[in-house]
């Protein structure tokens, strides 16, 4: 049975939350459409049959590879290239469901058997992605209704990839006939050593008629009534309360801020449950050593819960991008990678990067300096990359990523970037061994909260322009996460994230809690037991607002931070202009000592105040205060400081903590990470990011640079030559 022969409203009506996996882990039947005749709840699948993380020999080194989008037959040049590069892993597959399944059930393998045969041969080993983020022609002609309804209902087209409604049985049932095809067909393929799950998947702000289905059985089973709605939403402004289940309004004009929020959560629950179901599948037809991932796309989305994603896969992978030329520091990289580490508490892949140039037109042509590539290389690996590989190998002579060039260029010879990437994979024949499985300890930790990066979305506390007339945020929730980061970054000290549903921050000696808008009690209590039993808190304004339903808290803010906090307020202000701050009390250039957009006007009860506006009305409220409670502190930034006085506070902080050392004081352009191999050795790199050379003390453990052979002394001088590095290996 085909969809066509179901009944409309059937197709219409109905919602799949990973039916065929349920069925495929007890055993049961396989996916049929003819089973979806009603829109099921909203429970999450259980990662299930989640295999260790793969255990690699050395670093996986290599490029998408796209044989099919070459205007001629190159594959045996082009692996004779791949092996004189070493490379070692290439991923293959997941953009052409076209060429999988050209016709409704009529698969073709031939195409790809030639490759993976030939690759795999050549000491090349394979990743396949399954290639359901972009359907083909027949399938849209079939089935036109599957494609991602907009808010607001926009009319849908063909011609985008990821622009369908991934809930969408008739999707699933297609998708699952083409997953389960292609998995089995390779389950026993020594070449093949992994599965990648979709490509950079997300919600596509799909609200066909069964997302808002599934939206409303959610709500169904999160507040049992309509009346927990009203109340929780606070639906009775402007009397927009729900009295029936049957009259629950879409989401393409909701005011209300818990409708919005919610709305988020279920779209991300959406992208879990998918994945989830893809996991389930392939993992049921996959070979013993294949392992089973999904490709973020740089992490933080909105609609992407990438942790819950995570604990169904066997690794978590990223693609990375990142600015090149004179904005190439590696900030960039560590920002996307020190999430994906956090995701599962282990190393990770690099299933894409820049090669040479980025970008959907030509207008971003910045091909990276000599030595920027073999250093981003390092780069991944120093933040936990078990495997690095480019997109793309050749550049495409047509479409949309034309300027989106590869490792070779349009006329598909060896060049600049394929000599720099020879030689890189040259040196990871030798050091690979060494470099990869690199734990870090790190000992500062940054909570990240997408209900209040969302939330305050919805309720942005700057906007772009006159400070009368609304625009777009100058300023938000993501910048705030990012200049935390960035200032540790160039501090050198290591950084982990952490999650509201993680159970204890113990392991820490420094949490970062930017902006806690969204937040359950129980959440806000883990933070204060924290603090009292000796930890140490950064924390800034709009902390402990409103809660899990973006309500705000109907008590004396902070509400339950009141007594970690040491202070209390009532009222807060944007701030039209930039305010200096009296005294320059943390001794930064004068065009740094300075905050901006929002001031709360805080009451200390018990806190100490750091500093104060100077400012005839605002200078009576202190901007900064620090608050001894239990063994542990929290200091608290009522205002958004600028990046000069984040660093200082900062630096205050690892100071205090005895966590300020020699890497803290290291030149600029001198990046740090240390970490621990698979034999307990210490690794230590050291990246020179800038066009000169820089020198430096070293300090560490006596030891060798693995890339050099030259040995390494405690207060030895160092001069790193530009765009370079040195990784020394110690003892343990």
């Amino acid at each position: 049975m085909k969809f066509r022969e179901l009944p409309a409203s059937v197709v219409r009506s109905a919602f799949v939350l990973v039916l065929a996996a349920t069925a495929a882990s007890a055993g049961g039947a396989a996916f049929h459409p003819a089973h979806q005749a009603k829109t099921t709840t909203s429970k999450m699948p259980t990662p299930a049959s989640v295999s260790a993380a793969p255990d690699f020999p050395t670093i996986l080194y290599g490029a998408a590879y796209y044989p099919e989008y070459e205007p001629y037959d190159r594959l045996d040049a082009d692996i004779r290239l791949m092996k004189a590069a070493d490379l070692n892993v290439v991923r293959m597959g997941e953009s052409t469901w076209s060429l999988w399944e050209p016709e409704d059930g009529h698969f073709e393998y031939a195409w790809m058997d030639r490759a993976v045969d030939a690759l795999g041969k050549a000491g090349i080993k394979v990743i396949l992605g399954t290639p359901t983020y972009s359907i083909p022609t027949w399938l849209y002609h079939e089935h036109p209704e599957i494609l991602a309804r907009p808010l607001g209902g926009a009319k849908t087209f063909y011609g985008m990839r990821q622009n369908m409604d991934i809930s969408s049985p008739v999707f699933r049932f297609y998708a699952q006939r083409l997953i389960t095809h292609l998995v089995e067909h390779y389950r026993n393929n020594p070449y093949v050593i992994g599965w990648q799950i979709d490509n950079e998947t997300s919600a596509y702000g799909a609200s066909n008629p069964d997302v808002f289905a599934g939206f409303v059985n959610h709500l169904k089973e999160k507040f049992g009534t309509t009346e927990n709605l009203n109340k929780a939403w606070f639906l009775n402004y402007w009397g927009q309360d729900v009295n029936s289940w049957d009259d629950m309004p879409t989401r393409d004009d909701a005011q209300s801020t818990g409708y919005k929020l919610e709305w988020t959560r279920w779209q991300q629950m959406r992208v879990t449950d998918y994945l989830a179901w893809q996991a389930v599948l392939v993992r049921q037809y996959r070979g013993p050593n294949q392992f089973v991932t999904t490709d973020f796309a740089g992490g933080f989305k909105h609609d992407v819960n990438e942790e819950a994603v995570a604990a169904h896969l066997d690794i978590a992978a990223m693609n990375v991008y990142h600015g090149t030329q004179d904005h190439f520091d590696g900030s960039q990289q560590a920002w996307a990678e020190d999430y994906a580490r956090s995701l599962k508490h282990a190393d990770f892949l690099v299933t894409e990067t820049n090669a040479q140039t980025i970008g959907w037109d030509s207008a971003f042509q910045y091909p990276p300096y000599d030595g920027q590539l073999r250093e981003d290389v390092y780069t991944h690996i120093a933040n936990g990359a078990d495997m690095v590989e480019y997109w793309h190998w050749a550049s495409i002579p047509s479409g949309q990523e034309t300027y989106w060039k590869g490792v070779l260029g349009h006329d598909f010879q060896p060049n600049r970037a394929y000599a720099e990437v020879s030689r890189t994979g040259r040196e990871l024949q030798k050091v690979g061994p060494q470099l990869v499985g690199m734990t870090q300890k790190n000992q500062v930790a940054i909570l990240w909260s997408r209900g209040s990066m969302n939330a305050i979305r919805f309720m942005p506390f700057t906007w772009n322009g006159p400070q009368w007339t609304p625009g777009d945020p100058s300023a938000g929730y993501v910048s705030l996460v990012r200049q935390f980061h960035n200032a540790l970054y160039s501090l050198n000290t290591g950084v982990d994230f952490v999650f509201p549903e993680t159970k204890d921050f113990s392991q820490y000696k420094l949490l970062i809690v930017p902006a806690l808008y969204i937040s359950s009690n129980a959440l806000l209590q883990r933070i204060s037991d924290y603090v009292k039993n000796g930890g140490h808190v950064v924390m800034t304004f709009k902390s402990g607002f409103a809660n899990m339903d973006s309500a705000v808290r109907w008590v004396r803010a902070p509400g339950p931070l009141r007594a970690a906090c040491g202070f209390s307020y009532q009222e807060f202000s944007s701030l039209e202009h930039p305010l200096a701050l009296k005294g320059n009390p943390f001794y930064v250039n004068s065009s740094q000592n300075q905050v901006s957009y929002w001031a709360e006007f805080l009451m200390p009860d018990h806190a100490k105040p750091l500093a104060y506006y100077d400012h005839p009305f605002f200078g009576r409220w202190p901007a900064i205060t620090e608050n001894q409670y239990g063994k542990g502190t929290l200091l608290y930034e009522g205002t958004y400081l600028s990046d000069g006085l984040q660093q200082a506070i900062l630096t205050r902080e690892l100071k205090q903590l005895e966590m300020y050392g020699p890497d803290q004081e290291l030149p600029a352009a001198i990046h740090a990470v240390r970490g621990t191999d698979r034999l307990g050795k210490h690794l230590e790199y050291y990246f020179n990011y800038s066009g000169v050379p820089v020198s430096f003390t070293y300090h560490g453990t006596s030891g060798t640079d693995l890339l050099t052979g030259k040995s390494m002394a405690d207060a030895q001088q160092v001069t790193l030559q530009p765009w370079n590095l040195a990784i020394v290996e110690g003892q343990k």
